[in-house]
């Protein structure tokens, strides 16, 4: 099968197209699926160079977050059958023509829903209804600060947010990304590359900060969120894609009553299936409802995969990314 291949813990440019990859054989548990798109992930660009905290052993294909056509059933699944359309999150195999995932984190596409976006659809909302429902208990009137909000899981928390009641305020470093912001549906917007983030928001919070900050860039905004979070509230770690993993001067949790709570979405799906499941019913309900729709930016041949990841690192690709393996 045709497939972009891992064969060495490199950056991406060192990954290669091959045409005659093996398949993969399909276990007990397990279902195989024709894979049509897939979508572009920061720790997409981690494994491929051992930096994450899932290892794989090259020779593999990377691409976590899938959707296709399931066409080969393991002879344990009963849920599940030839030709359904669902979508995923494994730990790798979806830039390649074929994937084997388990059965029971199979999802159904909801209807009408194209490939591409179903590719843009587990990771981000999955993470993020977890993070604000279950994690930060976000309510109706709080104010939400989502950083890097003009990426992948920040437009989606821009969106949810907006859905569950919030007043969002998006932070982005550019004014072209807040613009896509304003269109998800931001409050507020603040240009950190232009502005101090922790005094523009004191100012949109009239001093208060936010209620909830949703940070998947960490670094330095992660210790400015320290000085603009709200009395009893949230810092939401989702993860660090400025590349600098920041430590924390706890004295400053005590002062503010606050919280930094830590987001593994991955392995909640393991420990509380229900609540995972619940939430996607939600986000399939709100997608039907023309509320919620993934915010697809850029499509990428899988033969350009390895360009895919390039730009998603220099940051110049807005919401997400998704590499079409099949036309």
């Amino acid at each position: 099968m045709k497939a972009i291949v891992c064969e060495e813990l490199a950056p991406a440019d060192r990954l290669v197209l091959r045409e005659d990859f093996p398949a993969p054989k399909t276990g007990k548990n397990d279902v195989k699926i024709a894979v049509h798109a897939c979508g572009l992930n920061f720790p997409d660009t981690l494994i491929i160079e051992g930096k994450y905290q899932f290892k794989a052993m090259p020779p593999f294909v990377p691409g976590a977050e899938m959707a296709g056509e399931i066409i080969e059933v393991g002879e344990k699944v009963t849920h599940l059958q030839v030709g359904q359309r669902v979508m995923t999150v494994a730990t790798h195999g979806g830039f390649a023509e074929e994937a084997v995932i388990p059965a029971m984190g199979a999802l159904p596409i909801p209807e009408g829903m194209p490939y591409e976006q179903a590719a843009a659809f587990p990771m981000a909302y999955g993470t993020t209804m977890y993070a604000l429902k279950q994690r930060a208990g976000l309510l109706q009137g709080e104010t939400l600060l989502v950083l890097g909000a003009a990426g992948g899981v920040g437009m989606a928390a821009v969106q949810l947010g907006k859905l569950m009641g919030a007043r969002v305020i998006a932070a982005a470093s550019s004014d072209e990304k807040l613009a896509v912001c304003r269109q998800a549906g931001a409050d507020e917007i603040v240009n950190y590359s232009e502005e101090e983030l922790k005094a523009a928001v004191k100012k949109l919070t009239g001093g208060k900060g936010a209620d909830v900050i949703y940070d998947p860039v960490g670094g330095d905004l992660f210790q400015q969120s320290l000085s603009c979070i709200n009395w009893n509230g949230r810092i939401l770690v989702i993860g660090f894609a400025s590349g600098t993993i920041p430590e924390a001067a706890v004295n400053r949790c005590l002062l503010k009553n606050c919280a930094i709570v830590g987001v593994f979405w991955g392995a909640s799906m393991v420990r509380e299936p229900q609540e995972n499941m619940q939430n996607f019913a939600l986000c399939g309900k709100w997608y039907a409802e023309g509320k919620l729709v993934p915010h697809v930016s850029a499509t990428y041949p899988l033969a350009d995969a390895p360009r895919a990841m390039q730009d998603m690192l220099s940051r110049s690709i807005k919401g997400k990314a998704v590499i079409r393996v099949r036309d």
